[in-house]
């Protein structure tokens, strides 16, 4: 199972990182292109809707076939209107807390709602009318570790 435990980050100055708008080949680097020449901020470029966004850290390993990793913090946007294929944090009545799954609206004219995992070794949270939950927000970006840091 995954779960999300939410993260709370204080907004203030811009913090400007040296930022390489050719990209980072990898390949065969380009001599030409050794050089920064912008800086970026990274809560303009993975915030988008500030009064709406959420940080989580991804536990567990139920979306690890998704690029999810325990350890991984994710950025949630609630002002999202969730769509078939979104990758959600969602809250359902009997589950352990928050968890991030993909959501499965194919089966929502017959009342049905799947949160579906990305590792074989977990099931699809089926979700009925009857069911209390919530759909906390869509997952817009996800900051992975690399694994030497790990």
């Amino acid at each position: 199972m995954n779960e999300v435990q939410i993260l709370t980050v204080e907004i203030g100055e811009e913090v400007k990182l040296p930022y390489y708008p050719e990209g980072i080949r990898a390949g065969f680097p380009s001599p030409a292109t050794d050089y920064e020449e912008e800086s970026l901020d990274l809560s303009k470029e993975l915030i988008k809707h500030r009064e709406a966004t959420f940080f989580a850290r991804v536990v567990g390993d139920s979306m690890i076939d998704a690029g999810f990793h325990p350890g991984d913090i994710v950025v949630v946007d609630k002002s999202l209107e969730p769509q078939q294929g979104d990758i959600v944090v969602a809250w359902v009545a009997g589950e352990d807390g928050f968890t991030i799954k993909e959501l499965d609206l194919s089966k929502k004219s017959e009342g049905i709602v799947r949160l579906v995992p990305h590792n074989t070794a977990y099931e699809p949270i089926i979700i009925t009318p009857e069911q209390k939950s919530i759909i906390w927000g869509v997952v817009t970006y996800c900051v992975h570790q690399s694994s030497r840091i790990r």
